[in-house]
């Protein structure tokens, strides 16, 4: 559509000075004493992580005008960097970006018993491990190139509008200069401390707290986790989570996470260092890490023009900890919506769009799952009785295909309804040997039972 000449009276927060972001200056114009801008509408995506570097090219691709703001491209969220297979081809992410293809996991209970996760993978199955470093600045640059405006600045406020037209404004640090940038709509990919979320007043949520140090091992020892990950479950190392070992390209990443015990966290540390010395004695520890984990949806992830995805709009599942692939198809799904209910940026959207065309498709696809692994947690990361429940139920094979293949391919696997039944009396039978009783078993039980 054909820029138009508009008074500052009409959209008097768009009669801003222009500014200019490396060599290209934004669209706003200053004429005489009026002002030109685009009629289609503007947005901006705080966060350059895979849900805001999504969003921006599902933007950028639909033909919105797109900022996406990125105050750190260099850092690294502290994350075992797990995807699964189907995000490969759903997200296009070129091999050679993988580090390990990990087709072995072992998961060891709090008296030690070992359980070999992988037995039912296939032979082109595997568990692509990245480095987030590397992840998210292919898909940042990528969004980049395919049409969004890279800012590498600090968002240091958001001015609200007071009307329903008028546009927001962004107030960031660039070489250590103030600027500002009116939008239409945004899409807060921040992570779990979104400045996004505190300005419009989402409310907040439980954190867990993970912690990972990055360890170079002798190339002997290396070999050892060539394609094998490892996952620790006990008091000694989260009194509600996992710890973990999982193999990069020249190093491990050895780390837990927990909710309850945030405080003690370097303590769990060294519980896990403990549990696995003897794999990783002689390694020099090249990175530490730590960082924030949203424990359950944040009360609002919509409010007017503005959409929260990714950790910021608390999309990591219990149990796994799992969020990279679910931060990515957020911003996909938040930026085709606003695509769609803007038709290509030609109309105003409004918050009944975005919750129309984001959050309800959203929950209709995702949000049984997140209560159900929720569930799970509950019932057997609550305990070390729970804790040694869980790895034996593991050493089912039928067990592993079915979370293997949910995992892998995000989509409910087809089961066989009686081996479904015995699944449920083995994990009943399970929990019983491990003392594990009360309302967390009895609820534990109708969930499976309705999923039959």
């Amino acid at each position: 559509m054909a820029a138009q000449t508009l008074s500052p009276l009409h959209r008097p927060l768009h009669h801003l000075k222009p500014k200019t972001v490396g060599t290209q200056t934004l669209t706003a114009k200053l004429k005489c004493s009026r002002i030109i801008i685009t009629s289609k509408i503007r947005a901006a995506v705080i966060g350059g992580g895979p849900a805001g570097s999504s969003a921006a090219e599902a933007l950028a691709t639909g033909g919105i005008e797109t900022f996406l703001f990125e105050r750190s491209p260099e850092a690294a969220k502290p994350c075992g960097g797990a995807i699964p297979l189907c995000m490969l081809d759903e997200f296009s992410i070129p091999h050679h970006l993988i580090d390990r293809r990990v087709t072995h996991m072992k998961i060891i209970s709090p008296s030690n018993l070992t359980v070999d996760f992988g037995k039912t993978l296939k032979s082109h199955e595997f568990i692509p491990m990245l480095r987030r470093e590397v992840l998210d600045n292919f898909l940042r640059l990528r969004a980049e190139r395919l049409g969004a405006n890279l800012i590498k600045a600090l968002v240091t406020r958001i001015d609200v509008p007071t009307t329903n037209n008028s546009p927001y404004i962004i107030h960031y640090i660039l070489n250590n200069t103030q600027n500002t940038l009116a939008v239409d709509v945004i899409v807060g990919a921040d992570g779990a401390n979104s400045r996004v979320a505190k300005a419009i007043k989402a409310g907040t949520y439980r954190c867990a707290i993970a912690f990972q140090e990055r360890i170079k091992l002798p190339d002997g020892k290396m070999a050892y986790y060539e394609n094998l990950a490892e996952m620790y479950i006990g008091n000694d190392v989260s009194p509600d989570f996992y710890a973990w070992v999982f193999p990069k390209c020249d190093h491990v990443a050895v780390g837990t996470g927990t909710v309850c015990s945030k405080e003690n966290i370097k303590t769990l540390q060294r519980g896990i260092r403990a549990r696995v010395n003897s794999k990783i004695r002689g390694g020099t520890i090249i990175k530490v890490e730590a960082h924030p984990i949203p424990e359950h949806p944040r009360p609002i992830r919509v409010r007017n023009r503005v959409a929260l995805v990714g950790d910021a709009a608390g999309y990591v599942t219990k149990c796994s900890g799992e969020g990279i692939y679910f931060a990515a198809k957020s911003g996909r799904m938040c930026g085709e919506a606003i695509v769609r209910a803007s038709e290509s940026g030609n109309r105003m959207i409004s918050e009944e769009d975005l919750k129309r065309e984001y959050l309800r498709k959203w929950d209709d696809e995702y949000i049984t799952t997140f209560r159900f692994l929720d569930l799970l947690q509950k019932v057997f990361y609550g305990s070390n009785a729970g804790r040694e429940a869980l790895v034996e139920l593991c050493g089912n094979e039928y067990v592993q295909r079915m979370t293997f293949e949910s995992y892998l391919y995000k989509k409910l696997a087809d089961g066989n309804r009686w081996e479904d039944l015995k699944m449920v009396m083995n994990t009943i039978g399970s929990l019983i040997r491990c003392n594990v009783v009360g309302r967390e078993m009895d609820e534990f039980d109708k969930r499976i039972l309705a999923q039959i």
